[in-house]
């Protein structure tokens, strides 16, 4: 919680690096928190490494960037669907059964995509299929995970928490995606795609042995008045269904750039693969820089800052837009990914102090399928305009997504204004 003595722009630094790594190590010594540590690792390595095999993978196939937005808009699109679902059924049931779960249902999904490769029987429609079961799984659980974080520490360690599972997984994410890059451009999708499902057992085990704190119940009620109550709880938030609009066009400008305009870029004028597996990987080394800076900031106005940091997702557009050099590419995905996992820490955190902890999943599903509704059709309107108009005109068209939107969130006095004051959970 901030108090009165902020630095310029309302950011207090806590003490030193020291506190930080001490805080850190703290938490890493409870067995819960250790394992979700390591789960991070595991499976957000193997989860890196999916989207370049699959980008990769289906060009290789047919060469369309058409046909390749349909598969890697197929989990979101799906997720859209079951979104509310998986969050009334997570806030009512068991947030700690519906992840390993969830994380069982995405390694049969990913063995079944690696098959399909291997074998030689890969389709469009027989790959779109399994990436809507994964899909399914990412509705459980991402709405699920919000509310649990909050059954294993207090609300004083929320911050510290976020930032170092932040940073489990983003140093995982930085060397999942070289290691992508270099696995496709080795030995192909299918292995890459075999290696992920492994760790997305691995992870289910993991998680399955964590002891959470018991889970607040929700008063008996039908899933539709679940859902009107975690709706009304959601819209009672400016500074919330605000951001969350804008992130419904800043998702799909980001999923479209790094799903598939930027693997295409890279195709057609850089290196492939290897290549793109380095600038994504600069993104995770990015987040991953962003997490240990997240644990030392406690801003006054949490969003306000958060908000400003948007602006730099649109450096890796701007640099390929410019065909800047490999090494601009990767810096300018560097600096994306810190600003980028400091909004995450900061948004997080906000979203747990703020929201009933019994409505957390709820609220967490709307938040999540708010954020991702256009990211379906971004990823298809931008192979359609990749294929017809070209990279330098797709590229802008992302750019401007992310800039204009972000701009007049700023106008917004809830978001500019609001604090880190808890709410009485």
């Amino acid at each position: 919680m901030a108090d009165g003595n902020t630095s310029h722009g309302g950011c207090q630094i806590v003490a030193s690096h020291e506190a930080t790594i001490s805080a850190g190590l703290k938490l890493m010594a409870r067995p819960n928190v250790a394992k979700m540590f390591i789960a991070y690792m595991v499976t957000y390595t193997g989860s890196a490494m999916a989207p370049i095999a699959m980008a990769f993978g289906v060009l290789d196939l047919t060469g369309s960037t058409a046909d390749a937005s349909i598969v890697i808009a197929a989990p979101t699109l799906a997720s859209i669907i079951v979104l509310l679902i998986g969050g009334a059924i997570a806030d009512r049931t068991s947030r700690h059964k519906v992840i390993y779960i969830a994380d069982g249902l995405s390694m049969f999904a990913q063995l079944c995509l690696a098959w399909l490769f291997l074998s030689g029987h890969a389709t469009i429609p027989l790959l779109t299929l399994f990436m809507l079961l994964n899909g399914v799984s990412i509705a459980f659980h991402m709405p699920a995970l919000m509310g649990f974080i909050v059954q294993l520490v207090s609300a004083e360690e929320l911050q510290s928490t976020n930032a170092l599972l932040g940073t489990a997984r983003n140093g995982a994410v930085a060397g999942g995606a070289a290691l992508g890059g270099i696995l496709v451009a080795t030995v192909g999708a299918g292995y890459t795609l075999l290696i992920d499902a492994l760790t997305f057992g691995l992870s289910a085990i993991l998680i399955f042995t964590v002891k959470p704190n018991p889970q607040k119940p929700t008063p008996a009620a039908s899933i539709i008045m679940d859902l009107k109550l975690g709706w009304r709880e959601f819209t009672s938030h400016t500074w919330l269904w605000t951001i969350v609009l804008q992130f419904s066009l800043i998702v799909a400008a980001t999923e479209a750039v790094f799903g598939l305009i930027g693997p295409a870029v890279a195709r057609d004028t850089m290196d492939g693969a290897r290549d793109w597996g380095y600038i994504a990987s600069g993104f995770g080394i990015g987040t991953l820089l962003g997490g240990l800076v997240a644990m030392r900031i406690r801003p006054r106005f949490p969003m306000r800052l958060a908000t400003i940091l948007v602006f730099a997702f649109s450096g890796v557009s701007i640099a390929l837009y410019f065909a800047a050099p490999l090494w601009i590419i990767i810096g300018s995905a560097i600096f994306s990914g810190l600003t980028g996992q400091i909004f995450a820490v900061l948004w997080y955190t906000t979203l747990q102090l703020k929201v009933p902890v019994e409505m957390l999943s709820r609220v967490s599903a709307y938040d999540h399928l708010g954020s991702v509704a256009l990211a379906p059709l971004g990823v298809v309107v931008a192979g359609i305009v990749y294929e017809l108009y070209g990279a330098q005109t797709t590229l802008a068209i992302a750019v401007a997504t992310v800039v204009v939107p972000t701009a007049c969130v700023l106008c917004v006095r809830d978001v500019r204004m609001m604090t880190t004051e808890p709410n009485n959970n």
